[in-house]
């Protein structure tokens, strides 16, 4: 455990934003600059046990936090699965209750607004019943009455699950035109459709409806 007086305080070469600590002329930590100011180091400052404890601990918190926010600069997440890749890079408890709480703190971790993003997301870019992105979120540790007042909110325009997965079996619907029977089709496309978290209380009209427009058509067989 480094103790005694601070002797030199060097900016690393690879990383200008991190500074090199040197104690009796010995290298002893590198620290983040938030750490620096946040410890109010300086060249001559006497550092005991107590202080080298308090000094580790705050570095600690701060790599964790700045783990914290790449993993958000990527995209959104829950506070659960945020957690659960901190422990995979084996943070410290402690350290990641802390992240956690700052990022609460700045607005950058919050599982209301991470739904409303999941919901969107989906919506915009690969459609899902409103079943399937309750089972997603519910797997990403966002508890149900958070999806609940998300998926409720009269503010947010409700899903139309019927014009979605109508729009969907059209967009596969070339894949089971040949299907030899009524039976076949309902159970290729219904299951194509039940995959994407859409109930039978959707997908069974659209089946009628889809199978009629085949027959119609001539594309059967």
């Amino acid at each position: 455990m480094p103790i005694g007086k601070i002797t030199a305080l060097r900016v690393q070469a690879n990383d200008s934003q991190r500074v090199n600590v040197f104690i009796a002329d010995e290298y002893a930590i590198g620290i983040s600059l938030s750490t620096l100011a946040r410890e109010k180091l300086f060249v001559g400052k006497e550092v005991d046990d107590a202080g080298w404890e308090r000094l580790a601990a705050t570095e600690r918190h701060d790599k964790t936090l700045q783990a914290a926010m790449r993993l958000l600069e990527q995209r959104p997440r829950s506070v659960a699965e945020l957690r659960q890749r901190l422990q995979r890079k084996e943070h410290e408890p402690q350290a990641i209750d802390a992240a956690i709480e700052r990022l609460g703190e700045l607005g950058m971790v919050d599982d209301t607004a991470f739904s409303r993003y999941w919901v969107d997301n989906r919506q915009a870019f690969r459609p899902r019943g409103t079943m399937a992105i309750r089972n997603e979120l519910q797997r990403k540790g966002v508890k149900r009455d958070v999806i609940d007042a998300v998926l409720n909110d009269p503010e947010r325009p409700a899903i139309d699950e019927h014009e979605q997965a109508l729009e969907l079996a059209r967009t596969a619907l070339h894949k089971y035109a040949t299907v030899p029977d009524r039976a076949s089709f309902q159970r290729k496309l219904g299951g194509f459709l039940m995959r994407r978290g859409y109930t039978y209380d959707t997908i069974g009209p659209i089946i009628d409806m889809l199978w009629k427009e085949l027959s119609a058509s001539g594309w059967l067989g």
